[in-house]
């Protein structure tokens, strides 16, 4: 195995980090002790989300403190305290109790990063009911999918968002009892079928006591793809606040007057976990940029805002690789002194492109919507290892496992060995379940051990390493796109006889997503047909999601039951090879 480089992590601020030492701090770390560093409800009513990440603030010392600065498309900003912040949530509770919204009601949001997104989801905890984000950039066809899976009582989204994804398909959820409608100027509107959100929010009052609330009462629905079938919908619970307080301070080392900017939407589990609840356990100030991906604006938010402490996407990361390591040398960026990334894995020239641009590396760390927060991290007081994911948070213990001929799992004791990465249950944000799927759930689980699905390695000294999905499931941009999902969009096609589709490594996204094609008889490929079939894909699944390259072919690989062999196109695809082919469906 070859010697990987280490990168020594630098802290030019003077801070100690708040994870020291990682062997003293493992060895002695329990989660009650975690648990202890946040207030609860008082008079011992249980363990809220909100009141942990907002009210908590608000009637302390840091009321005062900003907890979210929003800046707009056009660069303007707005800072709402903590004290604010409590107002507005506790106005929306009392908007979804004057609903009839109550406790365990799905609550689903579909906006960009708004303030009415940040308040609704807090709000929605504070009224017990549970927080459903959905990505803005999906089409109506995921969208449909989700809040059906969710059965949705009420749905929060902007007026040009439902114009163009939500009316067409309004009749194809009848559970959807409430649609609340934020105009795009973020001011009143009025659409036939729909209530005003700011309407309401100014006739509630801001007078709310979150009623008992028990730390296993669901908190979260988030949506992860599949390789076959619905998308998945993860339940997380209020107890879930522990980890992400505790991992905020350890993984990605917050301080109390940081300021913090995680660029994920919340559409994605980091942009809620990481962009929502844990710097605002933490009380630091988050920054919520509302606009896209623009390298320039980046560095300049960076340089404006005065950030202490990044967390973003390897694909952003590439992007601003791209632009080059002196266009970030324009910018005064020496207030940053901790950069982390997530989504998919960081190649190696990304963390050593950190110290060029930055003086800084990037630390990368892993994590899953089911696992609910980061659990394996390269840490602030750590040596990095470019191209590690890192090592496991305390409390969390993580192996690497295979299947032995009896079927059972065995721990991979020897170093550098391939296998499954496992974690043993216990820690707070742990899912508690698939929505309406006990079955799939139990799935995860076996001999003590939950398997995540992603195959790793470890090496000597305990560092793991990310080598692939053990399913077909994709990673694109730093979302999990289901093949699934995009291959029924295709089949709907008159032309289309068969659908494949695989991940295709990509320098930038990790991979993209590409479509393999066979027609019916009496249709011919063709560039035209082509591009009619990625406008179909693009239109219902939204940019995200869609193909990004389509492919002909006279046939798929099937098994001899039917079954397409993603598996064999993505070898064919990259002259891999082929493997077990003895299943595979004979002329």
């Amino acid at each position: 195995m070859p010697w990987e480089p280490i990168i020594k992590s630098r802290n030019d601020a003077g801070i100690a980090p708040n994870l020291a030492d990682y062997e003293s701090l493992r060895a002695g770390f329990r989660w009650e002790q975690a648990r202890a560093e946040l207030d609860g409800l008082p008079d011992g009513r249980g363990l809220n989300i909100a009141h942990e990440a907002v009210d908590r603030h608000a009637t302390g010392s840091r009321r005062d403190h900003v907890a979210i600065r929003w800046i707009n498309k056009t660069g303007q900003s707005r800072d709402i305290t903590h004290r604010n912040l409590s107002s507005l949530t506790s106005r929306f509770a009392n908007v979804l109790s004057s609903l009839g919204v109550a406790a365990g009601d799905r609550v689903y949001v579909l906006a960009g990063r708004i303030p009415e997104l940040y308040i609704t989801a807090l709000g929605t905890l504070k009224n017990r009911s549970v927080f459903c984000p959905l990505f803005s950039a999906f089409g109506p066809e995921p969208i449909r999918s989700r809040l059906t899976i969710g059965t949705a009582k009420v749905l929060v989204t902007t007026e040009s968002l439902y114009r163009k994804k939500l009316a067409g398909i309004r009749d194809a959820l009848p559970f959807l009892e409430h649609v609340l409608l934020v105009g795009d100027d973020h001011s009143t509107t009025s659409v036939p079928g729909t209530r005003d959100f700011a309407s309401l929010m100014e006739a509630a009052s801001d007078d709310c006591i979150i009623p008992p609330t028990d730390a296993e009462d669901l908190a979260l629905l988030h949506f992860t793809s599949g390789t076959t079938g619905t998308p998945k919908g993860a339940m997380h619970v209020h107890g879930a606040v522990v980890a992400h307080h505790i991992t905020g301070k350890l993984a990605l080392d917050l301080h109390p007057d940081d300021v913090f900017w995680c660029t994920a939407d919340p559409g994605w589990v980091t942009g809620t976990s990481y962009g929502i609840i844990a710097p605002l356990t933490n009380g630091v100030t988050s920054i919520v940029d509302e606009a896209e991906f623009d390298a320039e604006r980046w560095y300049r938010t960076l340089e404006q805002q005065k950030v202490n402490v990044w967390y973003t996407a390897p694909t952003a990361i590439r992007m601003m690789m791209k632009v080059g390591a002196d266009v970030a040398k324009k910018y005064d960026l020496r207030a940053l002194r901790f950069l982390a990334s997530v989504g998919e894995p960081l190649n190696p020239e990304a963390v050593e492109w950190g110290q060029e641009a930055f003086g800084l590396p990037f630390h990368d760390n892993w994590w899953q919507s089911e696992t609910g927060g980061i659990m394996v991290a390269n840490y602030a007081s750590m040596d990095i290892r470019p191209g590690s994911m890192g090592r496991p948070l305390p409390g969390v213990e993580a192996a690497i496992v295979e299947r032995d001929d009896a079927g059972q799992v065995r721990v991979i004791d020897r170093p550098d060995v391939q296998g499954e990465l496992a974690l043993r249950p216990g820690w707070p944000s742990m899912f508690r379940g698939y929505w309406n799927e006990p079955e799939r759930y139990k799935k995860c689980f076996a001999d003590g051990w939950y398997l995540t699905g992603d195959l790793a390695r470890r090496d000597a000294d305990g560092y793991f390493w990310f080598v692939g999905r053990k399913d077909d499931v994709i990673k694109t941009s730093g979302h999990l796109i289901g093949p699934f999902e995009v291959e029924s969009v295709l089949l709907e096609h008159r032309a289309v006889a068969e659908a494949g589709v695989i991940g295709k490594p990509d320098p930038a996204a990790f991979e993209i997503v590409k479509a393999f094609v066979s027609l019916k008889p009496g249709f011919e490929p063709g560039d035209a047909l082509r591009r009619e079939l990625m406008a179909l894909a693009r239109t219902r699944l939204g940019a995200v999601v869609a193909p990004k390259e389509i492919e002909f072919l006279p046939s798929l690989p099937r098994t001899r039951s039917g079954k397409i062999m993603r598996r064999l196109l993505k070898a064919r695809e990259l002259g891999l090879p082929e493997g077990d082919t003895s299943t595979l469906e004979t002329a």
